[in-house]
C-alpha cells in the first residue's frame, strides 16, 4: 500500500480541487454563475491561482477589493466597465472595513448580478466571510452550487506562522 505524506496529499486535494474550480468556470459558457472558493491562507490562495492558470484556458480577470469598498456589484463595475471578461475573480473580502454592510448590499442587490453579468464570478472567502455570507446574504450564496475548498494542512499553518514571526 502507498502513503502519501501530509505535504503530498495537501497537493493532490489542491491540485484536485483547483481543477474543479477551473471546470467550474469553463462550464459557465456566458451566463453569470456564482462559484465560493474557500482559503484561510493568502499563501495558499496565491499557489491556486498559479496551478489555476495551468489547468484553465479561461481568460481571468482579478478584482482586488479595497478596505473601503461598501458594495460588491459597484466595485466590480466600476473595474470591469462595460466589458464582460470570460471570467473574474474578487479578492480581498476579508479586508473590507464594513464587511457585514457589503455583504448585506450584495444579497439585496444579488438580481443585477444575473442582469448583468454573463461571465462566472468567483469570490474567494475565508471561513468568516463564509459564515457571513450564510448568515447575511443567503438567498446570493444559494446561487454558488457548492463552496471549492483550498484547506491549509496544520503543518502548513505552523510554517508559515514561524516565517511571518523570524521575518
Amino acid at each position: 500500500m502507498i502513503s502519501l505524506s501530509n505535504s503530498e496529499k495537501d497537493t493532490v486535494s489542491s491540485t484536485a480541487s483547483t481543477k474543479r474550480l477551473a471546470r467550474a468556470m469553463m462550464v459557465s459558457d456566458g451566463e453569470f454563475s456564482l462559484i465560493l472558493a474557500c482559503c484561510n491562507s493568502v499563501e495558499r490562495q496565491q499557489q491556486v491561482l498559479n496551478l489555476l492558470t495551468e489547468f484553465s484556458s479561461t481568460d481571468i480577470h482579478e478584482v482586488l477589493l479595497s478596505p473601503a469598498a461598501d458594495t460588491l456589484y459597484t466595485a466590480i463595475t466600476s473595474a470591469i466597465g462595460a466589458t464582460q471578461p470570460e471570467a473574474l475573480m474578487v479578492r480581498g473580502l476579508e479586508s473590507v472595513v464594513e464587511i457585514n454592510q457589503l455583504i448585506i448590499s450584495t444579497n439585496i442587490m444579488r438580481n443585477e448580478f444575473r442582469k448583468q453579468f454573463r461571465f462566472p464570478l468567483m469570490l474567494w472567502v475565508n471561513d468568516e466571510i463564509l459564515r457571513k455570507l450564510v448568515w447575511l446574504a443567503p438567498d446570493f450564496k444559494d446561487w454558488a452550487a457548492s463552496t471549492i475548498r483550498f484547506d491549509v494542512s496544520h503543518n502548513q499553518l505552523v510554517e508559515s506562522e514561524q516565517r511571518a514571526i523570524s521575518a
